[in-house]
């Protein structure tokens, strides 16, 4: 007996060694799940293609794998198609949450799409970060949603405050997709900012996604005697409005937003959009830092200059995966991991990514610069100036 006592000790010593050696518990079977939702077809499919190519650079960067307290989970991306449609995105978030279990979701992108998918996260409790959506509604009121860029009462100003001092502006007209929440928003924070720098907004014209005739609109628009025509379309749709507006003698600025900033754009719009401006996120030429290192990895490897929706889907990977980590631990029950990582992000004080220095706000929303770039002869998106919110200064 006394022998069999020496032996159940000896055992219970191995068993316990054994388990001080395997260290804390993996939840989730040692794999985190992480949703992306992204316009893979549709209208615009170039943003869904940078936004993965930047998902699947960044897994290579991170060797697949996040360590949580210690502990190493292998990362799983599951892709969505939203088809460039609000009710597609918000049906790829459900799916992601209730079928697939995800802990946090990376995109949509558009604002068309961001804002119901949103709402979607926020009622199921999932934190989500929006890589490119502006439209302040995709966070507003929404503690589990959160976005890598800036927004668009902010951009409003920027190309406003631009469009003033650049070109002397004082009178200003607009073209828009009134049935689509970026331009739509954008069109209008742009308006009130040119109007509070006493300017005056003599052609206000909209038309709905799809249409492929703006001769009305653009008749009134040269008609009205404006100075500058502000365009906040997406890259697709740019190249018809400018070339129809050269046709019918439109010989002075136009202005774009960040949704220009594809490669696309000027595979489709060529010389026609040659020495226009636009705000965006950030700008190859002249990139140094980390900028310049994901630059050069991402070209070696697509072949081509990452836009600013690569970067943002990259800066939300890796705001993200520091949000992770800093939870020290996972639970193993999705209510509480989810809301471990959401809290996470909202105490990230300040970020530095390839897009630049960012701080957040209470509703989840970066404050960071903004970025003019000029369209050059050689199809390039030159930096021009650098324009930051007083919080930055």
């Amino acid at each position: 007996m006394r022998k069999l006592g020496v032996v159940l000790v000896v055992l219970a010593l191995v068993l316990a060694l054994g388990a001080c050696q395997r260290g804390p518990k993996q939840a989730y079977g040692g794999v985190i799940k992480i949703g992306h939702v992204a316009p893979l077809t549709g209208e615009i499919p170039k943003v869904g293609e940078s936004g993965k190519n930047a998902l699947t650079m960044w897994m290579e960067e991170i060797g697949g794998k996040i360590t949580v307290g210690g502990v190493e989970y292998k990362v799983d991306i599951v892709h969505e198609d939203n088809e460039s449609k609000a009710e597609s995105a918000a049906a790829a978030v459900t799916k992601l949450i209730t079928q697939d279990k995800v802990l946090a979701i990376i995109g949509p992108y558009a604002s068309k799409q961001a804002i119901p998918a949103g709402e979607v996260a926020d009622k199921m409790k999932t934190p989500l970060i929006s890589p490119w959506s502006t439209n302040p509604r995709t966070t507003k009121g929404r503690p589990f949603v959160f976005r890598a860029a800036f927004l668009d009462d902010f951009q409003g100003q920027v190309l406003a405050q631009f469009a003033q001092d650049e070109f002397g502006a004082q009178k200003v007209a607009v073209l828009y997709d009134v049935a689509s929440d970026y331009p739509k928003g954008l069109a209008e924070f742009f308006k009130a900012a040119a109007e509070d720098l006493g300017m005056e907004v003599v052609a206000f014209e909209s038309f709905t996604t799809g249409d492929k005739d703006f001769s009305a609109q653009l008749t009134k628009i040269i008609d009205s005697g404006a100075d500058v025509l502000f365009v906040p379309q997406y890259y697709n749709e740019v190249p018809l409005i400018v070339r129809q507006a050269k046709e019918l003698g439109w010989d002075k600025p136009i202005l774009g937003s960040d949704s220009w900033g594809s490669a696309e754009l000027m595979k489709l719009c060529k010389d026609d959009c040659v020495g226009y401006y636009f705000s965006t996120h950030w700008a190859v030429a002249g990139a140094k830092g980390k900028a310049k290192e994901f630059i050069d990895k991402y070209k070696a490897k697509y072949g081509e200059e990452p836009d600013d929706v690569a970067a943002l889907a990259w800066d939300s990977a890796m705001l993200l995966k520091a949000a992770i980590e800093q939870c020290g631990t996972l639970t193993g029950d999705l209510a509480k991991d989810r809301q471990c990582i959401r809290d996470a992000l909202a105490n990230i004080p300040e970020f530095e990514g390839v897009t630049g220095k960012m701080k957040f706000n209470e509703e989840g929303d970066p404050i960071k610069c903004a970025i003019i770039v000029k369209i050059t002869p050689d199809y390039k998106f030159s930096f021009y100036k650098s324009v930051c919110p007083k919080e930055m200064k």
